[in-house]
């Protein structure tokens, strides 16, 4: 953790301050301490400056300042980088959370949010009209890291991950060029955007497809933490329609009204589910859900689709201190599966949840090079985390996560999801990426030779 100030030189600061119409802040400044606050609260940076963008002329602005003065760039939209990416020690955070523009086409099933949207703001504005997207399953998350990492939600079995939705980016590269990327306008970069990372520019805004979903039928289901209900789960998703998406938690009972309070604190897994199918068909989901073990606990029910992405806000506010793991697997082999339950039994809080995401269905019917995500054979992702309140606690499970890592480990595939990384996971960014780092290299060596861009899973130039 930092604890010096560092400023820029006045003359330079002025120039920054005067160049862009969002706010500029320094240290020393009202509003700076606040301003240097990102989600997980492991990373406790001191920046040079801060800008707070409202438009796409203040991120050239910034962008051609930082360049010329070879500052470190820090790009930040919802703040939820695990690993800190959004912010920095001595160098210039471009923060757009004040760029929140959307605007939503019903004819075309379209709609264009400006890079700082999180994904509760892009929900609000695309369910009006019955309409949604692949997004987070944390409203606060930011549209920006999720799509440009690939993106898993609710809707991934049905609709594709956030980035095989996306139509259109406006990109910002490292020369401060302003480039609309499409399939058919710097294609290559528009490929690199859907699952390259932050590595090749500030997008500040996004145009996706929408889908039919409005209403859905969703919430968690309880089950005592067991191997037989760990592969029923597993025959679920097999054996399901594309329309059902279903996470597996695996965690400590939360203090829920719906939980027995004797199960609060507790091993147990959960399937939190969001049924997009109509809706004569609920009961055959609620069966099926019955099916999977001894029901501890639930609270489904029909709700407006945005409502599910908001069910882990309350346990996972801004100001935990986070560490994460993760894989992709094929399937979840039954020593995965062991792995969940051995290490699901010494989790350390109720916020250091075990979730795995379903990524077949629509995910595997895209092709392996037609994005930057590269693993369309995953069946499964699964993020790993001790989640604690304080810095000294999270520290002191570390081990308990790369011990649960490395359990997995013989059970998995190579890489894992870009967005489940840590700080310490540089080495494992070739493997994330398999077969398409190569061109990933290529086209950062064209937009971004010096590396602006590289506080990331650096794709280095």
């Amino acid at each position: 953790m930092s604890t010096h100030a560092p400023a820029l030189d006045g003359a330079l600061a002025e120039q920054l301050r005067e160049a862009v119409h969002g706010d500029f802040m320094q240290p020393g400044d009202p509003g700076y301490d606040e301003s240097r606050k990102v989600y997980n609260a492991m990373h406790d940076k001191r920046p040079a400056a801060v800008v707070q963008a409202v438009d796409a002329g203040d991120v050239i602005a910034t962008v051609n300042f930082a360049r010329e003065q070879d500052l470190l760039t820090a790009v930040r939209g919802g703040s939820h980088s695990v690993s800190g990416y959004g912010t920095c020690d001595d160098g210039v955070v471009l923060d757009l959370a004040r760029m929140r523009g959307i605007r939503v086409d019903p004819d075309a099933r379209t709609a264009r949010a400006e890079g700082g949207c999180t994904w509760a703001d892009f929900n609000h504005a695309t369910h009006a009209f019955g309409l949604a997207t692949t997004g987070g399953v944390v409203s606060s998350t930011g549209i920006g890291g999720l799509t440009t990492g690939g993106g898993m939600g609710h809707l991934a079995r049905r609709c594709g991950l956030a980035c095989d939705n996306l139509v259109s980016a406006d990109l910002v590269t490292a020369d401060g060029s302003f480039l609309t990327c499409t399939e058919d306008k710097n294609a290559d970069l528009f490929w690199a955007l859907r699952g390259g990372g932050g590595n090749f520019g500030v997008v500040t805004s996004f145009e996706y497809r929408l889908h039919p979903v409005a209403d859905i039928l969703g919430g968690p289901t309880f089950y005592p933490l067991d191997g037989d209900a760990l592969r029923r789960y597993r025959d679920l998703i097999a054996e399901s329609d594309d329309r059902l998406g279903a996470l597996l938690v695996v965690g400590l009972g939360p203090p829920l009204p719906f939980l027995p309070e004797r199960w609060h604190g507790r091993p147990l897994c959960g399937v939190l589910i969001c049924w997009s199918g109509p809706e004569e068909q609920d009961d055959e989901i609620r069966a099926r859900l019955t099916g999977l073990g001894p029901i501890i606990g639930q609270h489904v029910g029909r709700m407006p689709y945005p409502v599910i992405n908001t069910l882990f806000d309350e346990l996972l506010p801004a100001g935990l201190f986070h560490y994460w793991k993760g894989t992709f697997s094929e399937g979840l082999p039954d020593g995965a599966i062991d792995a969940y339950v051995e290490y699901g039994a010494t989790t350390p809080s109720i916020q250091s949840a075990t979730v795995v995401f379903p990524i077949d269905g629509a995910c595997h019917r895209v092709a392996p090079e037609a994005t930057a995500f590269a693993y369309r054979d995953a069946d499964f992702a699964t993020a790993l985390s001790p989640t604690l309140t304080t810095r000294a606690e999270c520290e002191a499970n570390m081990d308990w996560v790369r011990r649960f890592a490395a359990a997995l480990r013989p059970h998995s595939m190579e890489g894992a999801y870009v967005n489940f990384m840590d700080h310490d996971d540089q080495d494992r960014v070739r493997t994330n990426y398999r077969q398409n780092y190569d061109r990933l290299t290529t086209i950062k060596r064209r937009y971004d030779p010096a590396n602006l861009f590289r506080l990331n899973h650096n794709i280095a130039p």
